[in-house]
Order: structure tokens, then C-alpha cells, then sequence
């Protein structure tokens, strides 16, 4: 969607807004740093960096209130489990809206005037249009311009290609336990030195919490960051999911994205797991 309106085809927007959880890969980092460097700032469009703290560093500080990520569990009794996610809306939705407040001039806990709102815009295509919905407050007006376009995915990967853009990798922390295989064995091949952090998390969150650790509290159980409750560097990545191999033969243009492991992701308004797929690049209007 920046690129769309840094080359006239949308509306020129005011920001453009990136969350970070301060885990995500370097990969993601260095993109965006193109992104902002050949596309948004020739088209005078400010790139605004807002954050909560680190999702990583705070995870495993005892001293800090944590956010939970949904990691899986594993209980005393062999019963498996999942943690409540609360990591979206701590670290992407909560920081987004602090700065559209700062933005419209009535940063927290000053109210807002009625009928003064920024225009929103959400990069959900039409393959998962069940997404769009409305904003939960009233300042801000959600907008979906590429389902107003009639954009699928893979309309996005061939617009992306045709600017050189066509790594454009997906945003996601890099110990996100939404990751489907595709992800982790594309962290593992590709960047032994992420692999080897995401290992380590994966290690030092096994029993849970630390600030619940450390206030004595009950462990319940064992946290895992993949689905087969195994520690990550044992877990089955390899295995090549029914639902991977169906995308890989539906789309050659999305199999070279399931190759690129970018197919799983974190946005502010959609958070999904191995087989589900959004934009989630953000736009602002005032």
C-alpha cells in the first residue's frame, strides 16, 4: 500500500506506521529501511517507527510485566495446552494507537473531540476479506484499499515484483509460536544466527513465565514454541504440511512465498497461523 500511494495509484497518505516488537528478523529491519529510503521518502511520506519495549528481552525479564505470547503448552498430566495471546495487542495495536492520538493532537488520557478521527487504511486483500472490519474506537475510520481494488495476494506479489520489490519478506517476531514449518525451516536455513536466538527462547521459556517464575507461582506445565511440544531444534520442521503442499500446487507465485517462509505472520488486526495470508502494511490519513 506505500508503494500504491507513493506512485499515485492510491491517495497519498500522511504516515505510514510500522509496530515493532523489537524481535523481528533482520531481514524485515533492512526492508524497511529500503522501503523508507526508495519509496517513501521520495514521495514525501514520513515512515513512523512506534514500539511497546522488546517482546524478547521482556519475556525473559522477571522484573517486567509481560504481554504473553501464545506459546504451547504442555501440562503435568499430558494434556496440551496454549497460553492466552496477549503479545498483538500489547506490542502492535497499543503502540499504533498512542501515536495516531499524538498525531491528531490529544495523546492519552486526553479526549478526543467527536467527529475528529484519521483514516486508516489496513493492507487486507480480498483473500481473506472476512478480516475487514471496522476500528474499535471512534478516532479512528478503518479503510481496505485493496479490497477496494480487488486485489488477491497474488496480485500483490506480481505488483511487488514489477517494482524489484519481490523479496518483500513478512513481518513476525522471530520466535512468533504461530510459525508453521515453512517459517521455521526458512529461519533455520537461511539465518543460523536467528535460528540459534530462537532456539535459545525456546530453551529459557520452558517453564513458563519468568515474572511468574520468579513471584513463586505454580508451573503448570511446560511452554514450547512449535505445535508438536517438542523443544524447537528436535520439533518436526521438516514435515511439509496437507495444507502447504495444497498452496504450493494452487499458486507458483505464492509457492515461491511458502518457499520464502513469509506466508505466516503478526498484524495488528490479524494474527494467523501456517495456512492463512495478509498485507499488513499501514497507512494514515487525517
Amino acid at each position: 500500500m506505500l508503494a500504491l500511494s507513493a506512485d499515485g495509484t492510491l491517495p497519498k497518505v500522511d504516515y505510514a506506521i510500522f509496530a515493532d516488537t523489537g524481535w523481528e528478523p533482520k531481514a524485515v529491519y533492512d526492508h524497511l529501511d529500503r522501503l523508507e529510503r526508495e519509496v517513501a521518502t521520495p514521495a514525501g511520506i514520513p515512515v513512523l517507527r512506534v514500539a511497546s519495549g522488546n517482546i524478547r528481552d521482556d519475556a525473559l525479564d522477571p522484573d517486567h510485566r509481560f504481554a504473553s505470547m501464545p506459546l504451547y503448552i504442555l501440562n503435568k498430566d499430558g494434556r496440551p495446552g496454549m497460553t492466552r495471546r496477549q503479545c498483538t495487542g500489547e506490542y502492535k495495536v497499543k503502540p499504533i494507537k498512542k501515536k495516531v492520538r499524538e498525531l491528531l493532537g490529544y495523546p492519552y488520557p486526553i479526549r478526543i473531540p467527536k467527529g475528529v478521527f484519521v483514516e486508516q487504511w489496513i493492507g487486507i486483500s480480498t483473500d481473506e476479506f472476512h478480516r475487514a472490519k471496522d476500528a474499535d474506537v471512534k478516532y479512528m475510520q478503518n479503510r481496505h484499499p485493496l479490497i477496494d481494488m480487488g486485489w488477491s495476494r497474488s496480485d500483490c506479489v506480481r505488483y511487488l515484483t514489477s517494482l524489484g520489490l519481490a523479496d518483500t519478506p513478512k513481518s513476525s517476531c522471530l520466535g512468533c509460536p504461530f510459525h508453521g514449518n515453512a517459517q521455521w525451516r526458512s529461519i533455520r536455513d537461511r539465518s543460523p544466527a536467528e535460528w540459534a536466538d530462537v532456539v535459545a527462547f525456546d530453551a529459557a521459556i520452558r517453564k513458563g513465565n519468568a515474572r511468574a517464575n520468579a513471584s513463586g507461582n505454580r508451573l503448570l506445565g511446560e511452554a514450547f514454541l512449535h505445535r508438536s511440544r517438542v523443544p524447537l531444534d528436535q520439533a518436526p520442521i521438516d514435515h511439509v504440511t496437507a495444507a502447504e503442499w495444497a498452496a504450493r500446487q494452487t499458486d507458483l507465485a505464492d509457492t515461491d512465498e511458502l518457499e520464502q517462509g513469509v506466508v505466516d505472520g503478526c498484524s495488528p488486526w490479524a494474527c494467523r497461523g501456517e495456512v492463512e495470508a495478509v498485507q499488513d502494511d499501514f497507512g494514515l490519513t487525517a
